[in-house]
C-alpha cells in the first residue's frame, strides 16, 4: 500500500475547504434551488432544524445526529415534475424535509487526526461526506495534522508541542471552541489523490480493465421508455442512469444519461416539464423548439436575472427549448429513433471513456467535468460501433488505489 495512506489523514485535505453552511430542513424548495447552483459539488447537506427551546444558540454545531441527508438537482426536478406546472408556487413553498430521502448514513463525523487509508474505507462502504472540525490549530508540524513527526506517531496531537515549542504556540482555547467544520466529498479525495500520483506510481498509468475499476452493473433504460420510468431505476451511488438503444445481440449503445450532474445548473422547471412528457431518448436529447413541446413553460433558471423572481430565479412564460434544459437541438420530430447515438452532441453527450484509459486520465476527467462517474465504452473493429460495457465511479476509483499496492 502507498504510504500517502499512512503518511496523511483527514485533516491534511480540509486546507482550503470553505466552512460548512447548515441547510436547514425546513428551508423551501425555491431556496434549495439556489443553494444547489452555488454548491461547488452539485448537492447540499440538509440538518434537521434545531428545537424550538434551543433558540438561545444561533448557529449550534453540526453532528451526525442532526444530519438528515443530501439533496440533489435531479431530486428538485423529480419533485416538481410530480408536482406539475400549475402548483408552481405551492410547489416551491413546500419545506426541503417533505421531498428529502433521509440517509444519516451518507455522512460520518470523523476526527482531523483520522488516517486516511481509514477514511477511504468509510467512502467506499458508502459514506459521502465526512463532517471535520476546522477549530484546531497545529503549529510546527512538517506536515499539517499529520499523525507522522519524524518517523514516530503522535500519540496526543492536541496537546503535544513539536520541537520544544512554547505553550503559546498551542491553540488557544477561544480558537478550539469555534466549531468551525467543513465537510469532505469523495471529490476532495480524489482531488488529493491527483496531486499525489508519484506516490502512487505505477497505478495511475494502469488501465481502468486491469484494475478491474469498471463495474459493469449499471443501472440502465431504454430511449422508449418514459423519463420518470427511468428516474425511478435511478440508484442512489452514482444517482446515474444510461439512456440506451439496444442492439440485436442485447448490447447497449449509450444516448446519453440522466444524473443529478448533468442536470446541475439546468432550467429546472423545463427539465420537470420534460420528465413529465417525454421519453428518456428525448429527454437526454432535448427537444427541438416547435415540436412536441409546449407553447409555453414556466422558466426557472437559476442563471437568469430576477424578474418577478423567486429566490433571485426568474418565473416569467418562455417558449420550451431544450437549449434551456442544457442539451443541444435535435431534430427529434423529424426522423425515428434509430442511430440515436450519432446524435449525441455538445452537452448533451455522455462522459465516457475506454477500457483501455488509464486510471490517472479517468480521475482527471471526472474532477474537470465535475462529475461522478464516466461511462466505459468499447468499440467493435467490425461495426465501429461503440458499446457499453460499464461505469466508474469515484467508489471503483477508491478501491483501485487501495486494494493494488504502488511499488
Amino acid at each position: 500500500m502507498a504510504l500517502v495512506f499512512l503518511h496523511h489523514v483527514v485533516g491534511d485535505l480540509t486546507l482550503g475547504k470553505p466552512e460548512l453552511v447548515q441547510f436547514s430542513d425546513a428551508e423551501p424548495v425555491e431556496v434549495a434551488v439556489r443553494a444547489i447552483g452555488d454548491s461547488a459539488e452539485g448537492a447540499i447537506t440538509v440538518w434537521r432544524a434545531p428545537c424550538p427551546d434551543s433558540a438561545a444558540v444561533p448557529r449550534p454545531p453540526p453532528s451526525a445526529e442532526r444530519f438528515v441527508g443530501m439533496l440533489n438537482s435531479l431530486d428538485v426536478v423529480l419533485f416538481l415534475a410530480r408536482a406539475g406546472v400549475h402548483d408552481q408556487e405551492k410547489a416551491m413553498r413546500t419545506p426541503v424535509s417533505e421531498l428529502i430521502t433521509p440517509n444519516r448514513d451518507l455522512l460520518k463525523e470523523v476526527d482531523p487526526a483520522t488516517r486516511l487509508i481509514d477514511a477511504l474505507d468509510m467512502m467506499k462502504q458508502g459514506v459521502r461526506r465526512l463532517l471535520v472540525r476546522k477549530s484546531v490549530m497545529w503549529r510546527g508540524f512538517s506536515k499539517r495534522f499529520s499523525v507522522l513527526y519524524n518517523g514516530k506517531w503522535l500519540k496526543n496531537t492536541q496537546s503535544l508541542s513539536v520541537g520544544g515549542a512554547s505553550n503559546s504556540d498551542r491553540p488557544s482555547s477561544s480558537i478550539l471552541h469555534e466549531n468551525k467544520y467543513c465537510c469532505l466529498s469523495r471529490e476532495d479525495v480524489v482531488r488529493f489523490l491527483i496531486g499525489c500520483l508519484g506516490a502512487l506510481a505505477p497505478l495511475p498509468l494502469s488501465s481502468i480493465s486491469s484494475l478491474g475499476a469498471i463495474n459493469s452493473n449499471y443501472s440502465f433504460i431504454d430511449a422508449f421508455s418514459p423519463t420518470l420510468e427511468a428516474i425511478l431505476k435511478i440508484p442512489h451511488n452514482p444517482c446515474a442512469i444510461a439512456v440506451v438503444e439496444t442492439n440485436s445481440d442485447g448490447t447497449h449503445n449509450i444516448i446519453g444519461d440522466i444524473s443529478a450532474y448533468k442536470m446541475w445548473k439546468c432550467d429546472y422547471w423545463a427539465a420537470a416539464w420534460a420528465m413529465a412528457n417525454l421519453s428518456a431518448g428525448q429527454f437526454v436529447l432535448g427537444a427541438d423548439d416547435y415540436g412536441t413541446a409546449p407553447h409555453s413553460v414556466p422558466d426557472f433558471s437559476i442563471n437568469s436575472p430576477p424578474e418577478n423572481s423567486v429566490a433571485g430565479a426568474s418565473l416569467r412564460r418562455q417558449k420550451f427549448s431544450s437549449r434551456s434544459m442544457g442539451f443541444s437541438s435535435s431534430q427529434l420530430n423529424q426522423m425515428p429513433f434509430g442511430r440515436l447515438r450519432n446524435m449525441s452532441r455538445g452537452r448533451s453527450a455522455p462522459l465516457t471513456c475506454k477500457p483501455t484509459s488509464s486510471l490517472a486520465a479517468v480521475m482527471a476527467q471526472m474532477l474537470s467535468y465535475r462529475a461522478t462517474h464516466v461511462w466505459v465504452i468499447d468499440a467493435d473493429a467490425a461495426t465501429e460501433v461503440d458499446t457499453l460495457v460499464g461505469i466508474v465511479t469515484f467508489t471503483e476509483i477508491l478501491i483501485a488505489v487501495t486494494h493494488y499496492p504502488a511499488s
